[in-house]
């Protein structure tokens, strides 16, 4: 199938979209991108890549990051962190306090805030005042591409204005399921989220999840095959928060969503996609971009369904 003409063909038919929607406000450095900008890059097992629009355009990943701290996270956990953190749908908006209230604080799932939040705090018990230096070092090694860096910028604005996120922690730590400071932790998450990376290289990243854990890259492994299994199905699950039910009936890929704009999924044993547009919908995640996931799917039947 020539995937080419496929993203041509939808780079077209989603132009419409690109003007509905409204960015991301609440961290004041997202409103600055360009509001109508569109990206979308695909490739497969055999390292082939096929791009359109602005795909070296570098955009602040924001939850995608939480792919890699899960997944960095399970090379290190696995009952343990379950404890913590559960994997079921929430229900609710990405940033919701409710559930945690009457649930004793723990959160739903680890791809909501209060669920990557834990996973981070998990992290810091291992790598203590370097966990950072090993969720971007794991990000450059996925890629093959030690350029990935994050945006300082993007980072203050967060910490200056993330309250709600604040909020969260303080809750959470409250009901004893948070095991390290939380100036370290929020600090370390706002930080994972700024990370910056394009289409091109999100698409590489994800390749692993594509392969059953397994760098096709490079061939190393890098989580085992049902740790790689229960990531995808949190992806189809709860990669897009209280739209997860809607994205999966609609595009049929474990997927994960960002403020930022960004969408990456994956189809497994055969490639990996990450699409950008900053306008979000009412749920957070990138208007166009989810249609053009729907439009990829139709197109080449590649839905897991």
């Amino acid at each position: 199938m020539n995937y080419q003409n496929v993203l041509e063909e939808v780079y077209e038919e989603v132009q419409d979209y690109l003007k509905k929607g409204k960015v991301a406000n609440y961290i004041p450095a997202l409103t600055q991108v360009d509001k109508n900008e569109f990206a979308m890059s695909v490739i497969d097992l055999e390292a082939n890549e096929y791009n359109v629009g602005s795909f070296h355009k570098q955009f602040s990943i924001q939850s995608i990051s939480k792919v890699f701290t899960f997944s960095l996270a399970l090379q290190n956990y696995s009952k343990e962190l379950y404890k913590r953190v559960g994997h079921e749908p929430s229900g609710d908006p990405f940033n919701s306090l409710v559930q945690l209230e009457y649930e004793n604080g723990i959160p739903r799932n680890p791809f909501i805030n209060a669920g990557a939040i834990v996973t981070t705090d998990s992290l810091l018990s291992i790598y203590k005042e370097n966990t950072f230096d090993y969720i971007l070092q794991f990000i450059q090694k996925i890629t093959n591409d030690k350029t990935i860096t994050y945006d300082n910028e993007i980072y203050t604005s967060e910490l200056k204005h993330g309250y709600r996120n604040l909020a969260l922690i303080n809750m959470m730590k409250s009901f004893g399921n948070i095991e390290n400071l939380t100036n370290s932790v929020i600090e370390t998450y706002f930080k994972q989220c700024s990370i910056t990376m394009s289409t091109n290289q999100l698409a590489k990243s994800m390749l692993f999840l594509a392969n059953h854990g397994i760098n096709p890259l490079k061939g190393d492994v890098l989580i085992n095959e049902a740790k790689a299994k229960r990531i995808n199905s949190l992806m189809l699950t709860c990669g897009h928060y209280d739209a997860s039910g809607d994205f999966a009936y609609r595009v049929g890929l474990p997927g994960k969503s960002g403020v930022g704009g960004g969408i990456v999924a994956v189809v497994p044993k055969k490639l990996a996609i990450c699409v950008y547009a900053p306008r979000l919908n009412k749920q957070g995640n990138s208007l166009a971009g989810t249609k053009a996931l729907e439009l990829f799917t139709t197109k080449t039947g590649l839905s897991i369904f």
